[in-house]
């Protein structure tokens, strides 16, 4: 497994598992795809995937979100194991557990910013009143103010992202997962985009996957695990 640290102690692997993978085998047809994938990320820690395009990054994070089962192996998330659990159990784990950032934002044309943000609240059933007054306080520490009745169309790529980003904290999410979140961005806002999503998940206390090509992304990170032929 390649490791690269911003401190010494990162080095050693996390004791503490929010997500603890062991074994992971994924194959399509005869291709396989991940060959005995084992990692731990601990509550709080901030990490990296880098690798190539077809290393396997997309599966793992398919895997790591519940949307697909490995073949074989087990994927623990905040001590529940994915594979053990029904569909709908599952897809509940999934929405209170994890928040999704994607490269394309993923924002809802049709709605606008403030009910974008709000939108995973709603789907948990929060009142109206207590969500619309959440997620115009989260587009206030995002620097969205003013911007709760734009349709997303209307914004710059830069303002997208930290809207979806407030979108996949709002509801307090253990664990954050980022694929690619500032492959449509030019480098002033990728930047801007990879501190703030740091800071957020950092002041909330929150674990974070971040799948990137970008070395300078990566870095970002607390820790930086390479992706190769299937393997760390």
């Amino acid at each position: 497994m390649h490791h690269f640290t911003r401190a010494s102690a990162r080095n050693l692997l996390p004791s503490r598992g929010m997500l603890i993978l062991t074994d992971i085998r994924k194959s399509y047809g005869s291709k396989v795809i991940l060959n005995d994938v084992s990692f731990n990320v601990d509550a709080g820690e901030y990490v990296a995937i880098m690798g190539e395009s077809g290393s396997g990054k997309s599966t793992l994070l398919n895997l790591i979100a519940g949307l697909d089962t490995p073949d074989s192996g087990t994927v623990e998330i905040d001590g529940n194991n994915l594979a053990a659990l029904d569909d709908d159990v599952r897809s509940k784990v999934r929405a209170s557990t994890i928040g999704f950032v994607f490269q394309a934002f993923h924002l809802l044309p049709h709605l606008n910013v403030l009910h974008n943000v709000a939108l995973p609240l709603a789907i948990a059933g929060a009142n109206l009143s207590d969500r619309d007054d959440k997620a115009r306080a989260m587009l206030n520490s995002f620097g969205l103010a003013g911007r709760e009745t734009s349709l997303p169309r209307e914004l710059s790529g830069g303002e997208m992202q930290r809207a979806a980003i407030a979108r996949a904290l709002i509801h307090e999410p253990k664990l954050v997962l980022a694929d690619e979140p500032t492959g449509n961005l030019d480098s002033r806002n990728a930047e801007s985009v990879l501190s703030l999503l740091r800071q957020q998940i950092k002041d909330r206390g929150a674990s974070g996957i971040l799948v990137t090509h970008s070395l300078a992304a990566a870095q970002t990170a607390d820790r930086i695990v390479v992706l190769k032929d299937g393997k760390f």
